[in-house]
C-alpha cells in the first residue's frame, strides 16, 4: 500500500485533536487505514497489534508526515495485558477518548473441520477482546463524561454462509454487545456503535481467497473514513449501527 503524505490542514480540518485513540489490530488492513485517517484528522494515535513490526513502519510512516502516532504490542486475548494497556494509555496520555476494536482472525474450514480450539480462539479474538477492552476503557470514559467505543463488526452478523460458522457467531455475538454497550453506555455520554463492514481490499481477504474479484472489494479507507464521520457526529447524536458495503458486494443483496 502506498504511502499517504497529510496534507497541511486547519483546525477544523483535524476535528479531533486533542483526542487518544485506541486501534487494535492497528498495524494493517483496515486497522491501519484507520490509524491513518484518524492520525490525519488531529488525534494521537495507538496502533495495537500483536505484531508490531508492520506497526513500527505505519507510525514511522505517519510520525514523519506530521501525525502523532505510538505503537503497542498487544494480543487482544490477553487480558491482563489489555487492562494494563488502557491503564497506561490513561496514566501516560490522562484520558482515552476512542477506542476501535478492530483486530480481527477467522478460520475458513467446514464445522466437521473446525476444532474446538480454533472455534475459542476466533472468539476470544473478535468478541471477547471488544468485551475486555470496553469494560476497562468504560471508567476512563465515565470519567472524562465522554468517549467512543467503534466496534468492527461484518455483514456476517447479518447473514451466513458456509465454512466460516466460528467467524459469524463471533460477529453475530459483537453486534449483540455492540447494541448492548450502546445502552449501558449512554448515560455516561459515551457513544457505541457497530459499524458493519463488507468486503474489503484488504489481507484478511485477499490472502485467503486470491481469487476474489477487486471490483467486489472496497478500499479499507472508505471505511476509515466513514469511522471518522461517525466520531465528528454533534455530541447530541448517535449512531448505533452502520453498515457500509462495496457498490457490487456479492455476500450481501
Amino acid at each position: 500500500m502506498s504511502q499517504v503524505s497529510m496534507p497541511r490542514q486547519s483546525a477544523n480540518d483535524r476535528p479531533l485533536t486533542g483526542q487518544t485513540a485506541l486501534v487494535t489490530g492497528g498495524g494493517s488492513g483496515l486497522g491501519a487505514e484507520i490509524c491513518r485517517v484518524l492520525a490525519e484528522s488531529g488525534a494521537h494515535v495507538v496502533a495495537a497489534d500483536i505484531d508490531t513490526t508492520k506497526a513500527d513502519a505505519l507510525a514511522r510512516e505517519l510520525t514523519e508526515a506530521g501525525g502523532s502516532v505510538e505503537t503497542a504490542a498487544l494480543d487482544v486475548r490477553d487480558e491482563a495485558a489489555a487492562r494494563a494497556l488502557v491503564d497506561d494509555l490513561r496514566a501516560r496520555h490522562g484520558r482515552l477518548d476512542i477506542l476501535i476494536n478492530n483486530a480481527g482472525t477467522d478460520k475458513t474450514v467446514s464445522v466437521e473441520e473446525l476444532s474446538v480450539e480454533d472455534f475459542d480462539r476466533v472468539v476470544a479474538v473478535n468478541l471477547r477482546a471488544p468485551f475486555v477492552l470496553s469494560k476497562a476503557a468504560l471508567p476512563v470514559m465515565r470519567e472524562q463524561g465522554s468517549g467512543y467505543i467503534v466496534n468492527i463488526v461484518s455483514t456476517a452478523a447479518k447473514r451466513a454462509w458456509a465454512n466460516a460458522s466460528a467467524y459469524h457467531a463471533s460477529k453475530w455475538g459483537l453486534l449483540g454487545l455492540s447494541h448492548a454497550l450502546h445502552v449501558e453506555a449512554r448515560p455516561m455520554g459515551v457513544k457505541v456503535t457497530a459499524l458493519l463492514a463488507g468486503g474489503m481490499r484488504t489481507p484478511f481477504i485477499l490472502d485467503r481467497f486470491p481469487d476474489t474479484p477487486l471490483e467486489n472489494l472496497q478500499d479499507p479507507r472508505n471505511v476509515a473514513l466513514t469511522i471518522r464521520f461517525l466520531l465528528t457526529q454533534p455530541a447530541e447524536t448517535v449512531i448505533p449501527e452502520l453498515m457500509v458495503v462495496p457498490m457490487t458486494e456479492t455476500s450481501w443483496p
